[in-house]
């Protein structure tokens, strides 16, 4: 398989991302087609659809190895599950996949074609194998069931970002504040920590995030007054 794209966006680690797509809104992303694949007959007709399907690479994960269990986070890191019934990267071929949003199409830039997708779960940079379209009348199924997830899917955590903590970070532009505020909802946190003083971090559009949880809410904060 070769590489035809990156995708580009304000996640230059792997802590803080969105554990499944689409459930953060406002985090947008560019997937800017390999040099080869700049040819914009090849995304005749994608304008027509809401949102498509990315198989990527877990670039990151790529050690040749595999287990037949691993240990979802969600999960406090203590049981284990067959790797088939999880999401995880570390799989005998590292391949993720992701539903997003579709914002626009450019098909004359400097960087060839261009697509501009909301709610992705991949970091900066992370190499793009394959596009579908997302089709409604056959890969959404509403009656379907979640297995083991049921246990962790409504895990939310109130936030609280208070005012002078917010002016710590200038860099931050306004329409981002909400996906922050959905970020830290998701709890990027693996469930076997639950240290209502500890301080942990994430980078996001260029600056380090810092956030503590204490009883069910995450609360903003910065590295002074952690």
């Amino acid at each position: 398989m070769v590489t035809i794209a990156h995708i580009y966006n304000d996640f230059d680690g792997k802590f803080g991302i969105p554990r499944q797509s689409g459930l953060v809104k406002g985090l947008e992303g560019r997937i800017v087609f390999c040099p080869e694949y700049r040819n914009a007959e090849a995304l005749r007709g994608l304008e027509g659809f809401s949102h498509i399907w990315l198989l990527w690479d877990f670039s990151r994960a790529h050690n040749g190895k595999w287990s037949p269990t691993v240990r979802p986070p969600r999960l406090g890191g203590n049981r284990r599950m067959g790797v088939w019934a999880t999401r995880s990267p570390f799989r005998p071929n590292n391949i993720g996949l992701s539903s997003v949003q579709v914002l626009r199409i450019e098909t004359n830039t400097p960087d060839g074609p261009v697509i501009h997708v909301d709610g992705a779960d991949l970091m900066n940079g992370t190499p793009i194998l394959d596009i579908k379209p997302y089709l409604p009348f056959t890969d959404s199924h509403p009656e379907a069931t979640s297995g083991w997830t049921e246990e962790t899917r409504n895990a939310a955590l109130h936030v609280v970002i208070p005012d002078d903590v917010r002016q710590h970070y200038p860099l931050i532009e306004p329409l981002h504040w909400t996906a922050i505020e959905g970020i830290l909802a998701g709890d990027p946190r693996p469930h076997y920590q639950n240290d209502p003083t500890r301080v942990y971090s994430f980078e996001f559009m260029g600056t380090t995030i810092h956030f503590r949880v204490d009883n069910g809410t995450a609360i903003l904060c910065n590295k002074g007054n952690a």
